[in-house]
């Protein structure tokens, strides 16, 4: 461990967290499951047909090093910056910005995203004109900062409560669904061929994203070592189990035709469950919408204050930084970066790929950061150590993958070097005067 991760551990044994395994699980599921639900398997269905339920298994076993590294890292070295501060001891502050920005700035631009896909299925089931969208979103996104302004741990009940309720309507919508499954429906299983399966990979990788957020938020928990790696584990087979039972539902009950709608949950529902069914799903939409930005809120706020303290944000956001706190500048600055994407998104007439490219392409990014950071510090011959090394050939095929959808994450990253030369001139300059 080096002097400063030794540092950062003593201030956390000196704070006792308030997250324990069940509060620490319903983050990291709501984080992870997320809005995927909403649409990831109609639309993997539609790229795979029936071999889609393979693309889950196939992601399920390729997140299990990723969720396991990140997992160690916030076990052995709890630190509100997240990735970014491991970034920091392995790479340096330049690198180290970077990827704070990436995360505050860049994966920033999906919380609006969240937002409006909830809106839009809650509008959808209600009858609400399109005109409704931006209020029902709005009132989504003050009702996350709302909880995360009382603080991390009425956060974290809040999780709880609202995690129990989506698996609740997810195990529901799946017990109505599995007995009307048509075996019929699975055949042929390969209509696109095994590149079909791949790009439902691809599209299953960003269903399992977000075990990261736990990083930031990982000294609010209760003895991080022993909580956070229980936390990961249950949470990674409650969501795989969760993705893969749907899935199987998706294509048994609607079939061939389960992409073609862009609600393909809402689809599902009312064809086994007409009445009561779309009325689970507006609350699950509700229900998963509010829970990831309850989620990612918890994370940005304590990075922002992160970021302040090391001086990457002026020095004003700092506060909230130390755990036990609240960071409510930062949380403040977050709900006004959101609130820029979301205006942009008005203007676009809620056309939300753009903005799902930039966070996605962001993410990937804090990955491949993370997990190179991951190989460099954590000890060697460790199982967190050789998860890393998988983890990090894995996220180098992702950079590949995303191509020039990295470019928002080019800009982020000169402008983070602009603020590495800015500083060094101010310190040349101060230097000269003296």
């Amino acid at each position: 461990m080096s002097i400063n991760a030794e540092a950062v551990a003593a201030e956390t044994d000196g704070h006792r967290g308030t997250i324990g395994v069940v509060q620490g699980t319903a983050l990291y599921i709501a984080a992870v499951l997320g809005t995927g639900l909403l649409v990831l398997p109609g639309i993997a269905a539609e790229a795979a047909g029936p071999a889609s339920i393979v693309s889950v298994l196939i992601v399920l076993v390729l997140s299990i090093p990723l969720a396991g590294t990140f997992g160690a890292l916030a076990a052995r070295y709890p630190d509100p910056g997240g990735v970014a501060s491991y970034v920091r001891r392995a790479l340096g502050p330049t690198a180290s910005r970077m990827t704070g920005y990436w995360f505050f700035f860049g994966v920033c631009a999906g919380g609006p995203v969240v937002a409006v896909l909830g809106a839009e299925y809650i509008a959808a089931v209600a009858g609400i004109a399109r005109a409704g969208i931006p209020i029902l979103a709005l009132t989504i996104l003050a009702l996350g900062l709302t909880a995360n302004l009382f603080g991390v741990r009425i956060a974290g009940w809040v999780q709880f409560v609202l995690t129990g309720l989506l698996l609740a309507v997810v195990v529901g919508v799946v017990a109505f669904a599995l007995p009307a499954v048509r075996t019929e429906n699975f055949t042929p299983f390969l209509p696109s061929g095994w590149g079909g399966v791949g790009t439902a990979v691809l599209l299953f990788v960003w269903a399992f994203a977000g075990w990261e957020v736990g990083t930031h938020i990982s000294g609010e928990f209760r003895e991080p070592r022993r909580v956070i790696p229980i936390a990961t584990a249950i949470a990674l087979v409650l969501t795989g189990a969760s993705y893969q039972l749907l899935q199987i539902a998706t294509v048994g009950v609607v079939g061939a035709t389960a992409g073609d709608d862009a609600v393909p949950l809402l689809t599902l529902a009312s064809a086994v469950a007409p009445g009561i069914g779309p009325v689970a799903v507006a609350i699950v939409a509700g229900i998963v919408s509010l829970g990831v930005l309850n989620a990612y809120l918890a994370a940005f706020g304590k990075l922002g204050a992160s970021l302040g303290r090391n001086g990457d944000l002026p020095r004003w956001f700092q506060r909230g930084a130390d755990p036990g706190t609240v960071p409510r500048r930062a949380l403040l600055l977050t709900l006004a970066v959101i609130l820029v994407y979301f205006a942009f998104m008005v203007w676009t007439d809620f056309d939300l790929q753009p903005f799902i490219l930039i966070h996605t392409s962001n993410m990937v990014a804090i990955y491949a950061a993370g997990m190179l950071a991951a190989v460099m510090i954590l000890p060697r011959r460790t199982t967190g150590w050789w998860m890393a090394i998988v983890a990090a050939v894995l996220s180098a095929g992702l950079l590949i993958l995303a191509g020039s959808n990295l470019l928002p994450s080019l800009i982020l990253a000169a402008i983070a070097v602009g603020v590495t030369g800015w500083r060094r001139w101010r310190m040349r300059r101060a230097r000269s005067r003296g």
